[in-house]
């Protein structure tokens, strides 16, 4: 068949031929995951094409996946972040959905006083069983999307399930028509798909929820989950780990929209970041997030730093408020108990702190030197120095001034008295044997008291 391509203006092969492939054994792809090895990334050398799309946005798991991780977020906490949420994905709603739990009375009442904000973004939505059950409980509280957990890979059909992949897709396909008839529009979490049979079940299941959409006029989402951050981005890695193999398949050979795909990644191999970016490049809409990355395992694709990838790629914030990424740090470890790793990007307390005294001095000549960007502007965090026995003149003159907020004709350089009596005392520190470095509270006690001595003497 060919169609003609709007984006492209070409006309295009779209293959039909992809069927269902009911093997009588699992397909565990050994030369790929032996188990007892290090995985292996294969290639092929086939190209696909990049395809961003005309909209890219940013959904939310904290409170659903995110809350796996670590102890559960009360009620207040939750409503709390959903608001900062909502500051951050700006006035296009750039965070487009949250998602959560529904099965506690705590999960229920967040989500009830969640919707009594009257948000468009982020819409609420939920993470259900396929049953009758959780479907009522779906319908009563007003949900208009749910994911539904349909697992993809051999792992799961034959390893976890015991079914034959038919009957996956024959109990799939029953589970989102119910979902269906019960009001509810259907997100399809197609588990573990970098490693599924892509041609021989990924598309062909893919193209029977595009049949049902078509058949019932409600949209269906397919959400590519790479439940163990196996997904590469590598140029002409084979499937079932290129991500753009994925998001290009489904585009392609079974016929999902751009808007209807949605990535899902664990930072297993660390990769969680770039495999989300190249899942926008390649063609989904939408990449799932949760804010600082957490969630089971190693977590996964941190909000923060996608909302950075989309400035990047774009261009331009589209008004996002990047301010509220301190606000959500500073609220997580004061009211949430979760202490954020010193080095994260963007949030932790070393991200834009140097200690080089080399770098100090470039930071007090221009900031440019050694800040990604102005983090003052965009974080409400200046860059800072943490003085210590490598800082030098430059490390505490730059501390003086960042702490003190002088600017201009008022900021002092390394050759002000206060600098050399600040350092003299560092030194001292270290000369008795210390090893950390010196805390805010210790410099201010320091300059406050080298101060008195250089306006006494005159």
């Amino acid at each position: 068949m060919l169609v003609f391509n709007k984006r492209s203006n070409l006309l295009e092969r779209r293959e039909t031929v992809y069927q269902l492939q009911d093997v009588a054994e699992p397909n565990l792809y050994r030369n790929l995951f032996s188990y007892d090895e290090i995985p292996k990334i294969a290639f092929n050398r086939r190209l696909v094409p990049i395809d961003m799309p005309d909209e890219i946005w940013m959904t939310d798991t904290t409170f659903r996946d995110g809350q796996q991780s670590r102890e559960p977020f009360t009620t207040e906490q939750i409503v709390h972040i959903f608001e900062l949420l909502h500051k951050l994905g700006g006035p296009k709603g750039l965070i487009r959905q949250s998602e959560f739990f529904l099965y506690t009375k705590k999960d229920r009442d967040a989500v009830e006083k969640c919707l009594e904000k009257g948000f468009e973004y982020p819409e609420v939505t939920s993470w259900i069983r396929a049953s009758r059950s959780d479907f009522e409980l779906a319908k009563s509280i007003g949900i208009k999307e749910t994911g539904i957990l349909v697992s993809c890979s051999d792992y799961h059909i034959f390893l976890k399930m015991n079914i034959t992949r038919r009957q996956a897709i024959e109990h799939y396909l029953s589970v989102a028509r119910e979902c269906i008839e019960f009001g509810i529009r259907p997100r399809c979490h197609f588990e573990d798909i970098t490693r599924a049979d892509f041609y021989g079940f990924v598309v062909p299941f893919a193209i029977e929820l595009m049949k049902l959409m078509e058949e019932t006029g409600v949209s269906i989402k397919i959400r590519c989950c790479d439940t163990m951050g196996y997904g590469v981005t590598f140029p002409g890695a084979a499937l079932p780990r290129s991500v753009p193999g994925i998001i290009y398949g489904l585009h392609h050979h079974a016929g999902v929209p751009h808007e209807l795909m949605e990535w899902h990644g664990h930072n297993d191999f660390y990769r969680a970041v770039s495999n989300a970016s190249y899942a926008w490049l390649f063609g989904a809409c939408a990449v799932n997030c949760s804010i600082f990355g957490i969630g089971e395992r190693t977590g996964n694709t941190p909000l923060e730093a996608m909302v950075m990838d989309y400035a990047q790629l774009r261009g331009t914030l589209d008004g996002m408020d990047t301010t509220v990424i301190t606000e959500l740090a500073e609220y997580f470890e004061r009211e949430a108990g979760y202490a954020i790793p010193p080095m994260t990007p963007f949030a932790g307390s070393n991200f834009n702190v140097t200690r080089a005294g080399i770098h100090a001095d470039g930071l007090l000549k221009n900031e440019e030197i050694y800040n990604i960007f102005d983090t003052q502007k965009f974080l409400n965090r200046p860059s800072n120095v943490a003085v210590s026995n490598t800082s030098g003149l430059a490390g505490i003159a730059h501390w003086v001034n960042t702490y003190y907020q002088l600017t201009g004709e008022n900021a002092l350089d390394k050759k002000h008295p206060l600098i050399k009596k600040i350092k003299d005392w560092v030194d001292e520190q270290y000369a008795d044997g210390r090893v950390t470095v010196i805390t805010d509270q210790e410099l201010k006690g320091v300059s406050e008291t080298a101060i008195k001595e250089i306006v006494s003497n005159g």
